[in-house]
């Protein structure tokens, strides 16, 4: 039984560990500057949410590319000797989980009645305060966007594998555990590894829909 095997295992394991360490950088960087720029008007705008969409259309392989070219030994990132190594792994899903959070969160937050931030003013809200009631109200969108960002995390496969080197008991993860087994004709253990990626992609979307159902109204 492919369940039973620790190798197994290893890999679900370090597939959560590097998606969800993606995950949680994303948010916690994506978030606040989503909001920022959902609600705060500046010159050249229009430019930044171009790039920002732009980036969540980013091909994973050019991402993988662009990053071993950085991290090899003759790029400008060799010192941090991250190449090969779950550190690598985590930056380009960082990169590519970013972008989703700050769109989203931006357009969610840009959707809300602009009579609210308004109200909110007139009340002596600070900008600080106007922002997070904000935030509270696009709940929905956030949590989309949290949820989302770890659905390519921990779905992609041409950045890990570059930058990753699928390294048994090292570096490699669902996706590309996948490939490989694929490769070799090992259908049962793919599928197996398959029907687990599929399985943490529908819990981490049911916990997505239960934080916000159990959010207050107000």
């Amino acid at each position: 039984m492919e369940y039973l095997d620790p190798h197994f295992w290893s890999i679900v394991g370090l597939s959560l560990q590097v998606s969800g360490t993606a995950v949680l950088v994303s948010a916690v960087l994506g978030v606040p500057l989503g909001c920022w720029l959902g609600l705060t008007p500046f010159r050249g705008k229009a430019i930044v949410r171009a790039a920002i969409y732009t980036g969540m259309a980013l091909p994973p392989v050019v991402v993988g590319l662009v990053l071993y070219i950085l991290l090899s030994r003759a790029g400008p990132l060799a010192f941090l000797e991250w190449l090969f190594t779950p550190r690598a792994m985590i930056l380009a899903q960082v990169i590519l989980a970013l972008p989703l959070v700050m769109g989203i969160t931006m357009t969610t937050v840009a959707s809300l009645p602009s009579e609210l931030a308004i109200q909110l003013r007139g009340l002596g809200a600070s900008e600080r305060q106007i922002r997070w009631v904000m935030l509270r109200e696009a709940r929905a969108g956030v949590l989309l966007a949290v949820a989302a960002a770890f659905g390519r995390s921990i779905s992609e496969v041409g950045a890990v594998l570059i930058v990753g080197g699928n390294i048994k008991d090292h570096t490699r993860v669902l996706t590309t555990a996948i490939v490989l087994e694929t490769g070799k004709g090992e259908f049962g253990l793919a599928l197996s590894l398959g029907a687990a990626l599929l399985a943490i992609a529908l819990l981490i979307n049911l916990l997505a829909i239960q934080l916000h159902q159990s959010q207050p109204l107000s």
